[in-house]
């Protein structure tokens, strides 16, 4: 009996530290808790971040500003796009959607051993820039007839 409970909590920490789930937590904390607390608890999956306190604190600062105030209300996130290189990172892309504007968030992960961990977490507003610059004719496969 305690080998089928030892199992059973195993494979739910396991199911559970997986870059997408690390991800749903934040946005339920994001929606529910607030920013600083969503970026503190994704920040614990890596040990290593004791080590830039102040800049994680820069971040949960900065994302916090984006409320109702500067840009409306929160409408939730949508899925951009998923980049992965090997079997131990792995990169994605959101919308975090208000009223007035879009955030892009940027999450990277790693996989040193067994675990998945935060590598590194970045949100910008510049997604609009970079789409119309891919427009530019410089960037367009012209025909030549």
């Amino acid at each position: 009996m305690s080998l089928l409970v030892i199992m059973t909590i195993s494979l739910s920490a396991n199911s559970q530290n997986t870059p997408e789930s690390i991800i749903e937590k934040f946005f339920d904390n994001y929606k529910n808790k607030g920013a600083e607390l969503a970026v503190e608890e994704m920040y614990a999956t890596n040990p290593w971040t004791i080590r830039v306190k102040d800049a994680i604190n820069n971040i949960k600062t900065q994302l916090a500003r984006f409320d109702n105030d500067l840009v409306g209300e929160y409408y939730g996130y949508e899925f951009l796009t998923k980049k992965q290189i090997g079997d131990s990172f792995i990169l994605y892309s959101y919308f975090l959607k208000f009223d007035r504007q879009f955030l892009r968030l940027t999450f990277q992960f790693y996989k040193p051993n067994n675990e998945w961990r935060l590598n590194s977490f970045k949100f910008d507003d510049s997604f609009d820039e970079e789409l119309e610059e891919s427009a530019k004719i410089y960037y367009l496969e012209l025909s030549q007839e």
